[in-house]
């Protein structure tokens, strides 16, 4: 399990990210948790849709804390 800290991310820049490290960094069947920063909550329902276009599994999403927001994901087997 690894944890990326992408609150410096904004927009589309932040769902990239999260698509190559799942793609390019995480094991399959590896769990990533990804911290990220919301405002609108919109980067929150797009996360999820983004990984879920990538065949990943959504573990969890909860606020993290005030601002931030983390996303529980779990790679794709192949």
């Amino acid at each position: 399990m690894e944890r990326y800290d992408l609150r410096k991310y904004k927009e589309q820049k932040l769902f990239d990210r999260m698509v190559e490290v799942m793609d390019k960094e995480a094991k399959p069947g590896e769990v990533i948790i990804f911290m990220y920063e919301v405002g609108d909550f919109s980067p929150v329902t797009k996360s999820m849709e983004v990984m879920k276009e990538q065949g990943h599994e959504i573990l969890n999403s909860i606020k993290f804390n005030e601002v931030d927001w983390t996303l529980v994901v779990k790679r794709k087997a192949s």
